[in-house]
């Protein structure tokens, strides 16, 4: 039955990117007797209910085989039709030409960018073993007990980022991670021996994986090898599958040409008399359907964990109740009530000077006390990033109970763990790097962004105002970078009531990933009446306003005291001004015309001021307006005599403002 059992997936896969004209046959052709060995007699899952929390996760890390995904998840019993497979890359369906997060039918996270998805995967067996090691208790009652699988090929392993979270899980001793490596040898370009040539086992034992290898092919031996990965308990486990790219094609199999393209018609056709497949297109016999169909046992696998939690809920009920709030990402009853009353208590004791990075870390002792789900870390910068709490403990290897953890320098790998931590669920992270090497992790923030899930990036060190280090520390076009990415809110705030703020955002956010862009330097404290405070969620506000003002300032972060100062001394001239803070541009463009109108008079000139690059503003700036910014890199000496050299004084704003004025 094995063989028919791999050949509904294999036609299945072939028969859409053949309809498709476009898509990747050769890895599912490929894989799919893997698949057959994990998702049939393994994966622990429920198709008639995609979003049970003990489920086992799957993560296709090479995600450009999509289509064996797809075809198992129809043929499983999720709420993916045949009339989908054949929507194949079709604009609007539900099987896109990469695997894109959508938990009602089963897809787990977005892949495609290789070797990000075994990042998801090791986050996923982080937050497993974090929330195992919180709720599971001695009397044998354990509510999380599952295991992550991924398929993952060579061009994952040949992504540098499969290293920085290989090694974090081989660290932290993830032994419910299980990989399994499709070790075909070819990738686009041809034989990878020209230019990959690794001991991928050796590799992955000096990480502290347990290395197996097999035959692709024999699902009893897969079949074995899982259940020796599943004894292990102390190590991830990879399982190097060796296999035949487009396996059953007789003049593309175990080539290039089978791994990007439609096999053609007379292709499936021989392709289908080799592997003895009788059957039309997208035509699946219900035998080997009712043999595929997982929703009896799934159902049956959910009713026995309900059982577990009803007994848990009784035997633990503090317990029961708390994780049940974190599996339905509820906020606890009275934050809001708390969090008024630290606003007001930072309200009351104004007159710090302070780093918008310091600030952040007041801020974290209170949020990291009030939410047990959130979860920080550092990519070796934790003093500096100041993502370390008063309620913050030491996550290690030994001790999975702490909340923070230390992901030593892996900017990319850290952003794809805590995108797999948030995907897992009943776990909110946030991780800290310096702004310039956003850069590092820049594809896995934007396809935080793409996924609609709430992570939360803090970079500080945020502009040329971080001094001696230099050029090469110094960012200028990062946050440009981050503002055009699509559905991600940035905020740079200028003390600590805004930096309060922004952390309320990112925390309570529910489909909307949050940066926040910190300040080394020390920046005073801004006073403001409550309406003010009110709206600083919205992006940006007035700080002071004049009917009939001759020019408006604007300003975010360091910079709105510059034009606070400036604001005074041009008063002093007879001239009025209206001063704003825009602490989340991404939030300001979102509010209606009418109020971005009352905050920024489209009528007078405007003058931007922003120790970075000047290109986030142009969408509210215009030919007769001015932007102080960076368009050159910056320099290596004391942060206060660069702001000179680069224009960010209060005497050049003045001198500004009258040339716009004069126009």
């Amino acid at each position: 039955m094995h063989k028919e059992l791999s050949n509904a997936v294999r036609f299945l896969s072939i028969d859409a990117v053949q309809a498709a004209k476009s898509g990747h046959p050769g890895m599912p052709m490929g894989m799919a007797d893997i698949a057959v060995a994990l998702w049939k007699y393994n994966l622990k899952h429920n198709p008639q209910n995609p979003h049970w929390f003990n489920r086992d996760r799957f993560v296709l890390s090479n995600g450009h085989g999509s289509m064996l995904l797809y075809s198992l998840l129809h043929l499983t019993g999720y709420n993916l039709t045949i009339e989908d497979l054949k929507d194949f890359r079709q604009i609007g369906s539900n099987t896109p030409g990469h695997p894109e997060l959508d938990l009602d039918i089963g897809v787990e996270t977005t892949t495609g960018p290789l070797g990000q998805g075994i990042g998801n995967a090791v986050g996923m067996a982080l937050a497993e073993k974090m929330l195992g090691s919180r709720f599971n208790k001695p009397d044998g009652l354990n509510p999380i007990d599952h295991y992550t699988y991924t398929f993952l090929g060579d061009g994952c392993l040949m992504e540098g980022v499969s290293h920085e979270a290989c090694s974090f899980a081989g660290t932290h001793g993830l032994g419910k991670l299980i990989c399994f490596y499709d070790q075909n040898g070819i990738s686009i370009d041809g034989e990878i021996t020209n230019w990959f040539t690794d001991n991928t086992g050796q590799r992955f034992e000096s990480y502290n994986w347990q290395v197996l290898t097999v035959d692709g092919h024999n699902v009893d031996e897969i079949v074995t090898a899982i259940k020796n990965a599943q004894d292990e308990t102390s190590r991830p486990t990879l399982i190097c599958c060796k296999t035949e790219i487009g396996f059953g094609s007789p003049n593309k199999a175990g080539t290039s040409g089978v791994h990007g393209s439609p096999l053609g018609d007379e292709e499936i056709i021989k392709t289908r008399e080799k592997l003895a497949w009788d059957h039309a297109p997208f035509h699946i016999p219900e035998s080997i359907k009712s043999e595929w169909d997982a929703t009896e046992s799934g159902s049956k696998l959910n009713d026995e964990w309900d059982k577990l939690m009803e007994e848990y809920s009784q035997s633990h009920p503090e317990s029961f109740n708390e994780l049940s709030r974190l599996i339905k990402n509820k906020l606890p009853t009275n934050f809001e009530q708390s969090y008024k009353e630290f606003l007001s208590d930072l309200i009351s004791s104004d007159e710090q000077s302070l780093a918008t990075r310091k600030a952040s870390e007041l801020c974290l002792n209170f949020f990291c006390d009030e939410l047990p789900e959130l979860v920080g870390g550092s990519a070796d910068l934790t003093g500096s990033n100041n993502t370390f709490s008063s309620a913050s403990s030491e996550m290690l290897p030994d001790n999975p109970k702490g909340n923070h953890i230390f992901y030593g320098v892996r900017e990319f790998g850290m952003t794809t763990i805590m995108n797999g931590m948030l995907l897992h669920g009943g776990i909110k992270p946030y991780g800290g790097t310096f702004l310039v090497f956003m850069d590092y992790a820049r594809n896995a923030v934007r396809l935080a962004a793409l996924m609609k899930i709430p992570n939360i990036f803090v970079y500080t060190h945020d502009s040329i105002g971080l001094g001696e280090d230099g050029p090469t520390h110094q960012p200028i076009e990062h946050l440009v970078t981050l503002r055009a990415t699509p559905n991600l809110n940035n905020w740079r705030p200028a003390d600590i009531i805004e930096t309060a703020v922004g952390w309320k955002e990112a925390v309570t956010s529910t489909d909307t990933p949050h940066s926040l862009i910190l300040s080394r330097q020390n920046l005073p404290f801004i006073h403001r009446t409550k309406d003010q405070i009110d709206l600083i969620q919205k992006g940006g506000y007035l700080l002071s306003h004049e009917e009939d003002a001759d020019i408006t300032l604007i300003a975010s972060g360091s910079e709105v005291q510059l034009i606070i100062a400036a604001a005074k001394s041009i008063q002093h001239e007879g001239l009025k001004v209206n001063v704003v803070s825009m602490p989340c541009l991404d939030k300001f463009y979102l509010q209606d015309k009418a109020y971005r109108d009352s905050v920024v008079a489209p009528e007078i000139p405007k003058l931007v001021v922003e120790a970075l690059h000047p290109d986030s503003w142009q969408g509210l700036v215009n030919l007769n307006d001015m932007v102080i910014g960076m368009n050159t890199f910056g320099e290596s000496a004391p942060a206060s005599e660069l702001m000179v050299k680069f224009g960010f004084t209060e005497n050049n704003i003045i001198t500004q403002v009258k040339k716009l004025i004069l126009k």
